[in-house]
């Protein structure tokens, strides 16, 4: 119905598209119907069309929302629990320890919902979440509006939620069939690491996997430690060891991917794998470097992703993704390497591409759904504007995040959340940190 009435006509300073890549275009607009992209075209044109509401965004550059591909969103309120540790002692000496006394369903409700409404706040219109009790997270993503890719936690031990790795199964092939027609949410397999699920397990994933056409999500080559271990119990490198159980491939993203050898990222070409870069919690962490540009440069699909808040410490994809590019130029030893478009397209378009979702999100094209964010870049920290992509990635903070849109629907106006009750949800956040903070 080309000649129906738009429902909102947006009318930025700037409108970058993502795809075609590198470009920003002035005086230009978008128009919404039936929550998606329904027009692209210069002001004074898209100004004759009829629109229920217009909206002029002075000052502002329209973006495609950000799409965070990984994170453990619950861990929210484990924030600053066990700070300033490596990766060994962190996990096994505080967080599994606070997960088994603290995580229940009422656990992962309250911290889900303080993750979905810090993310809005900054700009992510999509997440992915590694983590227990997956239902309920479900449950908080359809009711806030936001998109997510919700992954089935799976370990060879038990977890909040699953006796074992038989009933996390089941659990999530279940959720899997409920949830398979919803707009917003995909389901994915989420065997933790290698170090953590043994082969029989991977092997049924893999099978599970490819009949439902299901994505895979497993942090990978986290650290030198990692990769050490594997090569002395399995006698292969992690990665290789992934390949031969045939569980790479275009539906598999491996999350930190630090180590990376030439063996490594000849299977990542060939099998058409995405890395998620999380570079925050990996320096946090000291757990290594990503050789994004090296990994960009051979097609390897690279996105970007905050990890969960116990060791990042926050859900800020623009502030990640700023590190991502001053980080990629030290380690490549290169100015050049990832500038700030290609920057953006990680926190955009190839996050999508990474989640199966990149004919539905991640740039702004007619037809796609209107996940959109308006990025006010009037304040005096980006004056003057040359490069507005530029400005966004190097001198702004998630504060700048004015709108934000998931299908064409408002979910931040002006900086106010629409559907999440921003004091009820800081006021649990608090009633567990002083729980958890007599323990």
């Amino acid at each position: 119905m080309p000649d129906a009435p738009l429902d909102l006509l947006l009318l930025p300073t700037w409108l970058v598209p993502v795809e075609p890549a590198g470009v920003v275009l002035r005086a230009h607009a978008l128009g919404i119907r039936d929550g998606r992209i329904a027009l692209l075209a210069p002001r004074e044109i898209a100004l004759k069309r009829p629109a229920l509401e217009v909206r002029e965004l002075p000052g502002m550059l329209l973006a495609p929302g950000l799409v965070n591909t990984h994170g453990h969103a619950a861990m929210t309120l484990f924030r600053g629990l066990a700070d300033d540790l490596p990766l060994g002692a962190w996990l096994e000496q505080h967080i599994w320890p606070a997960e088994k006394k603290w995580v229940d369903e009422a656990f992962v409700r309250d911290g889900t919902e303080l993750a979905i409404a810090e993310q809005l706040l900054g700009g992510i219109t999509c997440f992915s979440d590694m983590y227990f009790y997956p239902e309920v997270a479900s449950e908080s993503v359809h009711k806030s509006g936001i998109r997510a890719q919700i992954t089935i936690p799976v370990l060879d031990f038990p977890i909040p939620g699953a006796r074992d790795a038989d009933e996390a199964l089941r659990k999530g092939l279940a959720l899997f069939d409920d949830l398979k027609q919803h707009p917003r949410i995909s389901i994915a397999f989420g065997p933790h690491a290698p170090y953590t699920v043994g082969d029989e397990r991977l092997e049924n994933i893999r099978v599970f996997a490819d009949q439902l056409d299901a994505r895979i999500h497993m942090h990978v080559h986290e650290t030198a430690f990692e990769v050490q271990q594997g090569l002395e119990l399995h006698g292969e490198r992690p990665l290789a060891r992934l390949a031969r159980l045939g569980l790479l491939g275009p539906r598999f993203q491996a999350v930190h991917m630090t180590q990376v050898n030439d063996e490594d990222l000849e299977l990542l070409v060939e099998s058409n794998t995405s890395v998620i870069h999380c570079p925050e919690s990996n320096l946090k962490l000291a757990s290594g470097f990503c050789p994004v540009e090296r990994l960009w440069q051979a097609g390897v699909n690279v996105a970007i992703g905050t990890d969960g808040a116990a060791s990042n410490n926050d859900l800020d994809l623009l502030g990640e993704t700023r590190t991502a590019a001053l980080l990629a130029k030290a380690v490549a030893g290169s100015a050049t390497a990832l500038d700030a478009h290609r920057a953006l397209r990680m926190a955009t378009l190839n996050g999508a591409r990474a989640l199966g979702l990149e004919e539905d999100i991640g740039s702004l094209e007619t037809g796609k759904s209107a996940d959109l964010v308006a990025f006010d870049l009037s304040g005096l920290a980006q004056q003057p504007v040359y490069d507005p992509v530029s400005q966004l990635i190097y001198a702004s903070g998630r504060d700048c995040v004015k709108h934000v849109w998931v299908a064409g629907k408002p979910l931040l106006e002006d900086r106010r959340l629409t559907r999440l009750d921003e004091a009820s949800i800081v006021a649990r956040a608090r009633e567990w940190g002083e729980r958890i903070g007599r323990d």
